[in-house]
């Protein structure tokens, strides 16, 4: 057993996988309060940058399959917080935005997950966060993402 959990400790796929799945876990938990996914305050995030993104462009900067996207914009529909219209340029591409209820919900939603995140930043000296960065932005590259 002890042998396994080395093996495990030296990979660093196993490392970034925990911490990912920690940072989910206590996004999650903390959007809770606001009847919200992570997937669903990525994209309402997003929106609120990029009013009338495509589903496509939404599941790329989200980082999900546009399977994944397209249920996520369906429920948030839903919910009211989001619109969805068709594109005047192309019939299968819907032009979506934030309604008055989802921009309000975001701004409630986005202090809870900024909290989180400015907690996990005050783990680190502003160096190591820029260097922490830095090592994930590398692997990202090294592994063919953009």
């Amino acid at each position: 057993m002890a042998d396994l959990e080395a093996e495990i400790a030296r990979r660093p796929g196993h490392a970034i996988k925990r911490a990912e799945q920690a940072l989910t876990t206590a996004k999650a938990a903390a959007l809770r309060a606001f009847d919200l996914t992570v997937p669903q305050y990525a994209g309402l995030l997003v929106l609120s940058y990029l009013p009338g993104a495509s589903g496509a462009q939404l599941a790329r900067i989200c980082a999900v399959t546009p399977q994944t996207m397209a249920t996520v914009l369906a429920n948030l529909e839903a919910k009211g917080l989001i619109t969805r219209t068709p594109s005047s340029v192309h019939q299968k591409v819907f032009v979506t935005k934030l309604t008055r209820a989802g921009s309000a919900l975001l701004k409630r939603a986005d202090v809870k997950a900024n909290e989180l995140e400015q907690g996990l930043a005050a783990e680190f000296t502003p160096e190591e966060l820029s260097r922490f960065a830095e090592y994930l932005e590398r692997a990202t590259k090294v592994l063919g993402g953009k």
